[in-house]
């Protein structure tokens, strides 16, 4: 529940071009291409309250742990709330939930937690794959 310290609802879910993980999306160029870095998004007026402005570097935080991601001004997020995708394992968002389990269905509370943001932070690089290099490497096969 958002409280004083941490008053914005982090809502974690998929990204139409990333399947799950991404571990089979992010490697194909085209998909890849359209969304290759982590984002997160909030409402226009809420990022105008951070003082951020789209595709700057912001941080998401939660008693669990936090990921930097650039911003996006979405217009389809409500107030209050942060999305983030879980297919991007650099900005693993999953991270910042609470993994308790219910205690009738026995699955972790993946969907929505309490946290607060604030501008900058360190974008973490990727590895392996995703973040655009797929299109690259074609571009300078």
């Amino acid at each position: 529940r958002p409280d004083r310290q941490f008053p914005f609802v982090l809502i974690t879910g998929r990204q139409l071009e990333h399947w799950h993980t991404g571990a089979i999306t992010r490697r194909a160029a085209v998909l890849d291409a359209l969304e290759p870095d982590a984002v997160a998004s909030l409402h226009p007026l809420d990022l105008a309250g951070l003082g951020a402005k789209p595709g700057e570097v912001i941080t998401v935080e939660t008693r669990r742990g936090k990921v930097a991601l650039h911003a996006r001004a979405d217009d389809g997020t409500p107030r209050g709330a942060v999305f983030i995708p879980f297919c991007y394992y650099e900005a693993a968002a999953n991270l910042l939930t609470n993994a308790v389990l219910d205690p009738f269905g026995k699955i972790p509370e993946f969907k929505y937690c309490a946290a607060r943001v604030k501008r900058g932070g360190k974008v973490q690089r990727l590895l392996s794959f995703g973040g655009g290099q797929a299109l690259a490497a074609l571009q300078t096969a």
